[in-house]
């Protein structure tokens, strides 16, 4: 099965915008259908809290025949338009779709962050993980959070497998940033996350992508979107992940970045796996 999970940063933007990043991240959509998934996990949907309009409805079936749409939106009493994430997968499939709620530090549980697909044989499960923000004023949430989810999975790994993706807001070792030694106060990088990230690891899951690719570097999800020259420089981090129960790790067949051009911020990526 081919799986392929993206922060688009605004999905309204991306269907109805007309400024040329749009236009960017349409191609990027296009990309992806052409790549054939099964499902296609997006973060950062940004939708208000009645979700997808006949427009965004209709755009999604114009570049996504043949698919079914599950999505979660930021609710009272958490920020309006924000977060969110969405599923799309292929129309033979019948997966149970849940929305859960982790036990996380208000308001996060009501952003809109997890979608759970359950099909007969395992659980597919997005994340778009909460940024610990400027001066990392929310850190310690952060951490109560990567607790809590880190719970969620353990649960669901007990029933079946768990393949989880999503934007986890976290380079878990040096290797995957392009400039370690000047980030380690900065969110997504401080020590707490990467121990956090560790603990999920340890707790059974596998990074899909080191795990094919131990030592690769300079394989990046994300470059900032305001410095221009990011992505030119490759100054990037990798901060999306494809995690599966370690139980399936010997199916996993490939896990990659997915080139979007000269587009910035995250990019998305794949993972094949024999199931």
């Amino acid at each position: 099965m081919r799986f392929i999970s993206w922060n688009i940063d605004s999905i309204n933007a991306a269907l109805t915008g007309t400024s040329e990043r749009a236009g960017e991240t349409r191609e990027v959509l296009k990309k992806i259908q052409s790549l054939n998934p099964d499902v296609v996990a997006i973060q950062e949907t940004k939708l208000s809290k009645t979700g997808p309009t006949k427009k965004h409805q209709d755009a999604l079936s114009e570049l996504f025949p043949g698919y079914k749409v599950a999505w979660r939106s930021s609710v009272e009493p958490a920020r309006k338009g924000y977060a969110g994430t969405m599923y799309l997968y292929l129309e033979k499939y019948e997966p149970v779709v849940s929305y859960p709620e982790i036990g996380a530090p208000e308001p996060m549980d009501a952003e809109g962050r997890i979608i759970t697909l359950e099909f007969p044989d395992f659980y597919l499960t997005e994340v778009y993980t909460p940024n610990s923000g400027n001066g990392l004023k929310r850190l310690d949430e952060r951490q109560l959070w990567d607790d809590s989810y880190r719970n969620y999975l353990q649960e669901l790994d007990k029933d079946k497998p768990v393949i989880a993706s999503g934007d986890f807001n976290v380079a878990h070792e040096e290797i995957d940033l392009a400039h370690p030694a000047s980030n380690h106060h900065s969110a997504g990088f401080t020590d707490e996350e990467r121990e956090h990230f560790t603990k999920l690891l340890d707790a059974g899951f596998t990074d899909s992508f080191r795990h094919l690719h131990p030592e690769e570097k300079g394989a990046y999800s994300w470059w900032a979107q305001r410095v221009i020259t990011s992505k030119q420089n490759n100054s990037g981090w990798r901060i999306d992940y494809w995690l599966v129960s370690d139980r399936i790790a010997d199916k996993i067949q490939d896990s990659t970045m997915i080139d979007s051009g000269a587009r910035r911020d995250h990019t998305p990526i794949m993972l094949d796996i024999d199931l």
